[in-house]
């Protein structure tokens, strides 16, 4: 499964941050980040569950840019 988020953060340096960290997250196959779009790709493992992914997903941007937002429904 495949879902786009919007994403609030201050540089393209931060935004790669963010994509690594997102990348990083259990139950994350794969995830892209455009800082231009400020939109956030992320492909999720089969049997994921999406919400508790982003919320783990959130947590690892907070931790390597505190001041980073991902949009969640």
């Amino acid at each position: 499964m495949k879902k786009t988020y919007n994403v609030e953060v201050d540089c393209a340096n931060c935004a790669a941050k963010m994509e690594e960290a997102v990348k990083a997250t259990k139950g994350v196959k794969d995830a892209t980040l455009s800082f231009m779009t400020l939109k956030l790709k992320v492909e999720f493992e089969e049997g994921a569950d999406v919400n508790a992914v982003m919320q783990d997903a959130l947590a690892n941007c907070k931790k390597v840019e505190d001041d980073c937002e991902i949009i969640l429904p």
